[in-house]
């Protein structure tokens, strides 16, 4: 199976050399669960071009990024006519942070900055649907997150999976939530503990307040559920592929 990562942000070059940048930690974590998956990104936000088919790979990931998804940037609209097609020709989505707020937007849905402001550190989140490709999911789970944008109002056809009290719409799949087209979520299964600190710390004073950062930081010891979430994406694009191929 062949993934294409749309990588929609950069990590700084600073925390690139101890970490990697978004490709690299999807590779890596879901890697860990499917070591035959092949990997390849597509580096929109450093100018490359929006692949011309959706079928150029067998799923798609689409990254977090330091963009809003209102930005006058010249590649968003072409991307969210790729995520469109993407759905129509059945080819597997996952959407993290960013792309979470892209494919919703994309698809009818809207993401503006939350009134309750920066989302930082390890979330919880509240089980709403639990489909059957989600295994072992329990009531509550919790993940790594940093945002300030979120979607607002979700798209038709979509089922919302996850929420919280300051995240109404945390998780969601596109079309029937037992075989969906795309899955959805806005908090980071692909971030370690090591790499948002480091993170945080260095965006601490210019654009995160010193008390809500150390907040944050202090959370990162608690336990999370990042493997499960890797294994439900891995099922789900594996699953999805093998429905498009039969079909």
């Amino acid at each position: 199976m062949r993934v294409g990562i749309l990588e929609t942000g950069k990590v700084s070059d600073d925390l690139r050399v101890g970490h990697g940048d978004f490709p690299e930690m999807f590779t890596r974590v879901l890697g860990q669960v499917d070591p035959g998956i092949e990997f390849f990104p597509v580096r929109i936000v450093s100018g490359a071009g929006i692949p011309r088919s959706p079928g150029e790979a067998d799923g798609w990931i689409v990254t977090g990024s330091e963009h809003g998804v209102y930005d006058d940037l010249p590649w968003i609209g072409p991307m969210k006519d790729f995520l469109r097609r993407c759905l129509a020709e059945r080819v597997p989505v996952v959407g993290i942070c960013f792309g979470h707020q892209l494919l919703a937007e994309a698809m009818g849905g809207r993401v503006e900055k939350s009134s309750h402001g920066w989302k930082l550190g390890v979330q919880d989140y509240e089980v709403v649907h639990r489909p059957g490709w989600m295994t072992d999911l329990p009531d509550r789970f919790s993940v790594r997150a940093m945002h300030q944008d979120q979607v607002v109002e979700k798209p038709e056809g979509t089922t919302l999976l996850a929420t919280s009290p300051t995240c109404p719409y945390a998780a969601l799949a596109y079309g029937d939530p037992e075989a969906p087209l795309a899955v959805t979520v806005q908090p980071h299964p692909e971030f370690t503990a090591e790499f948002l600190d480091a993170l945080i710390a260095a965006r601490t004073g210019d654009v995160l307040p010193e008390d809500l950062a150390a907040e944050a930081r202090a959370s990162l010891g608690r336990p999370v559920h990042t493997e499960e979430w890797a294994r439900w994406i891995v099922d789900f694009l594996r699953n999805a592929a093998v429905e498009r191929a039969s079909a």
